[in-house]
């Protein structure tokens, strides 16, 4: 998958899966990995939770920004304590904070190849 392709919205999304996810003993894993280092079925995956998640609710993202929608699916969606929610946005932060919850939690995890999966 080239990731030059990505748009703004799932770039921001999979920084923060990187930024908000931790290895077994605690480190930040964007103090070792990156993006690149994301399995590509995992990877396959998180694009297309954002390209699903983008065009199930694309009136209520339109006047939004695409970067930070991203960083805060990946938190909401993990019920972080950060996200769609606590923005000032009132009901439409309530129902992506919904939209969110729908696709549940996801979990990275480095394989004993050092590529990040999805759990």
């Amino acid at each position: 998958m080239n990731l030059h392709k990505l748009d703004n919205f799932t770039l921001a999304y999979l920084e923060c899966a990187i930024w908000s996810s931790t290895d077994d003993s605690g480190n930040p894993l964007d103090d070792d990995y990156g993006i690149e280092d994301i399995d590509p079925n995992c990877l396959s995956q998180m694009v297309e939770d954002c390209r699903a998640f983008q065009s199930d609710n694309s009136a209520l993202l339109s006047d939004l920004d695409d970067s930070q929608c991203g960083h805060d699916f990946w938190l909401t969606r993990n019920r972080h304590g950060a996200g769609f929610w606590d923005r000032g946005l009132g009901d439409v932060g309530q129902k992506l904070t919904e939209a969110s919850h729908a696709y549940g939690s996801c979990d990275l995890i480095v394989g004993d190849d050092s590529l990040i999966y999805c759990t």
